[in-house]
């Protein structure tokens, strides 16, 4: 599997300076980081390590969510998923998933036992195993 890479340039102090965060595998972006936005509830058009990893975890869940329906005899339509992750005092204290599902062949507990397969099984989810608590809801949509 190859290597992804992103670069941050920054300049100045914690609480006076900021930096860009470039995505540079994909050169998709490059977007403004400060830390005083990142702390803030309005990022004001910034975005944060914690946002990064956000749409990380939510992606690399989804395919995970993708292969666990299809290993338990479902076909996966269609999936909404959100992470929210929690930043607490120096640490990432919480992340929660929330996913909604079309799929057919499972119920709704077969959906909800893929969707744990998926959150315990995510490259990403293994990656941020140090976090204290890491939740799920997942739910079918009708």
């Amino acid at each position: 599997m190859p290597t992804r890479s992103a670069r941050t340039a920054w300049n100045g102090t914690l609480q006076e300076g900021s930096g860009q965060v470039e995505l540079s595998s994909s050169k998709v972006g490059t977007f403004d980081v400060s830390f005083p936005k990142r702390t803030a509830d309005d990022a004001g058009g910034t975005t944060s390590p914690e946002e990064l990893i956000a749409a990380a975890h939510s992606a690399c869940f989804s395919m995970a969510l993708s292969s666990e329906v299809a290993k338990a005899g479902g076909t996966p339509v269609a999936f909404e998923v959100t992470a929210d992750v929690t930043l607490g005092a120096g640490a990432i204290t919480k992340i929660h998933l929330t996913v909604r599902g079309e799929v057919e062949g499972l119920d709704a507990a077969g959906f909800e036992q893929a969707a744990q397969a998926a959150k315990a099984g995510c490259p990403v989810s293994k990656a941020l195993a140090g976090v204290e608590e890491i939740t799920l809801d997942a739910a079918l949509e009708s």
